[in-house]
């Protein structure tokens, strides 16, 4: 029988059909959640997310304060949430993801950087030293097989020690310039059954703690925990070597170039979280404790080998960026040109692998230049987070946080201001009309400073009583320091007073005559700005 029209077209209507509902089924299932999420967004404090910035890190304690949930917290009141990634050191994956776009930042040492970014053409740049190992790595063995790094002379490649370590990590390093740097070339080339690669430092520290190896290179807590095995002693930490492991930040570069200002925010959010903890450094061990549940003297030993790099010392010692007054190292481009002479040596490159050979093409110091230009000159001002409305910021009257004395030694000055030498009548700490009118010219250029803080020192002749001139330095310091902040309404936080007495005086001029040197030039006051070193 011959089917009519209608009935041949059925079956295409039918197929349309199950094909459309599958279709539906398949994009509701996909976008229902989607759909969910943004109504929950949009009906809750979450709102007002402008956004994710990624970030991969491991658990090496350096990266704690840019992971902390202090760090979080802070950039989610920014309106970021900040999602870190913990890949347990898989330094190759995370270059990949860099290149890849699936990370905004990554944090790295400079080695295991220039040795897993070079596959992937280096698809990211460094914009932060975040700390330097100082004793957080170490090399350790049991004594009764290797007592020095002279030992592994003696060894054959039949008699060498098993040696385990993480591949691709700062543990890997720290054999790499063992060997290159005390001529140990055993070490360069370990046999497959020398060789015990491990996926992290507990590992390592478990086959030593088995006996399955004699040697481990670990990163804390897991070198503290070594030497308490019976027999295990340190052969080299990295409290003996200097920019060797040094821990950076770099950003992907293509999310650089589209968004400067969410870079900017992550790294002046980091220094400030940093500030924090330098300042407080109970409630860094307190909040690692918290969050990580480890041990309070795991913790504490964990802490002690890090050195963290804070906002000036990037500039000053790493990236090269001049401060007044002071010459800045550029450490960052000698650690990495030296760090590339060990993997050449190691036989990890036949040749400098950096684009063009050049150092300065995997270094981006525009966001920490950018951050000096707008802070460091004006005492980091943007940075320092003291109450008080934005209008007040810049004023006079700004308000400041108190420091303690030890938060007062720790100032960087910033140099003296112009003022005539403020002067009193002989043996009294009374400010005269005149010496008050000098202070006034002073101000006027106090007010392009408004960041710095205010230390006044007084100052006298080294003749008479030391006591009593000690005494009289203090009392005349003590009355600048109150009419600027009566007449100027200067916050007490801002400023601080100091009598010398006779211990720092002015050199004497050719030709000066003493009575007056000792009467008109020595007793003085002197006002110095100082800025906080973040």
């Amino acid at each position: 029988m011959r089917l009519t029209e209608p009935m041949r077209k059925t079956p295409i209507f039918v197929i349309l059909f199950l094909l459309l509902s599958i279709s539906g089924l398949y994009f509701a299932k996909k976008l229902i959640p989607v759909f969910k999420s943004r109504v929950q967004q949009q009906t809750s404090d979450a709102k007002d997310l402008k956004g994710k910035i990624t970030l991969a890190i491991d658990d090496w304690i350096g990266y704690y304060p840019i992971s902390s949930g202090r760090m979080k917290k802070a950039m989610r009141s920014e309106g970021y949430m900040l999602d870190i990634s913990n890949d347990g050191g898989d330094y190759p994956a995370r270059m990949k993801k860099l290149r890849d776009g699936e990370l905004d930042f990554a944090v790295v040492t400079v080695d295991s950087y220039i040795l897993n970014a070079a596959p992937v053409d280096f698809p990211a740049t460094i914009v932060a030293i975040l700390d330097e190992s100082k004793g957080g790595d170490a090399l350790v063995a049991y004594t009764n097989v290797v007592s020095s790094l002279d030992s592994f002379k003696s060894f054959t490649a039949q008699t060498m020690p098993r040696i385990a370590y993480t591949p691709a990590s700062p543990s890997q390093h720290l054999l790499k310039s063992i060997s290159s740097h005390f001529n140990v070339p055993a070490l360069k080339n370990l046999g497959r059954n020398q060789r015990v690669e491990t996926k992290d430092s507990q590992e390592a520290l478990k086959f030593l703690l088995e006996k399955k190896v004699s040697v481990a290179v670990l990163w804390e807590p897991n070198v503290s925990k070594a030497l308490e095995i019976p027999g295990v002693a340190k052969i080299l930490g990295t409290e003996s070597t200097s920019r060797l492991i040094v821990d950076i930040l770099v950003v992907n570069r293509e999310f650089a170039l589209k968004n400067p200002e969410k870079a900017d925010l992550l790294l002046k959010t980091y220094f400030r979280t940093l500030k924090f903890y330098a300042d407080n450094p109970d409630e860094l061990e307190k909040d690692i404790n918290a969050e990580l549940k480890l041990p309070r003297d795991s913790v504490k030993k964990m802490v002690n080998g890090v050195a963290w790099v804070n906002l000036s010392e990037n500039c000053q010692e790493w990236f090269g960026i001049n401060v007044p007054g002071q010459v800045a190292e550029q450490g960052l481009i000698d650690t990495i040109q030296s760090t590339v002479e060990i993997l050449v040596a190691s036989g990890d490159f036949k040749e400098d692998p950096l684009p063009d050979k050049d150092p300065y093409r995997i270094v981006n110091s525009s966001f920490i230049q950018q951050i000096y230009n707008t802070g460091i000159k004006n005492g980091f001002a943007a940075l320092a987070g003291n109450p008080g409305r934005a209008a007040d910021m810049s004023g006079l009257s700004r308000p400041f946080k108190p420091l303690t004395d030890a938060q007062w030694r720790k100032l960087r000055p910033v140099g003296s201001l112009n003022v005539e030498p403020i002067m009193f009548q002989s043996g009294v700490a009374d400010l005269e009309v005149s010496e008050k009118e000098k202070l006034d010219v002073m101000v006027s250029h106090l007010k392009s400073y408004s960041g710095l803080r205010i230390l006044v020192e007084g100052h006298t002749s080294f003749l008479g009583d030391a006591d009593a001139n000690l005494a009289l330095s203090q009392e005349r310091a003590d009355a600048v320091a109150r009419y600027l902040m009566i007449t100027y309404a200067i916050d007490p936080n801002r400023i601080r007073s100091a009598g010398f007495g006779g211990t720092k005086p002015l050199p004497m001029q050719p030709g000066e005559n003493e009575r007056a040197y000792h009467a008109y030039r020595l007793p003085r006051v002197e006002v110095s700005l100082l800025s906080e070193s973040f």
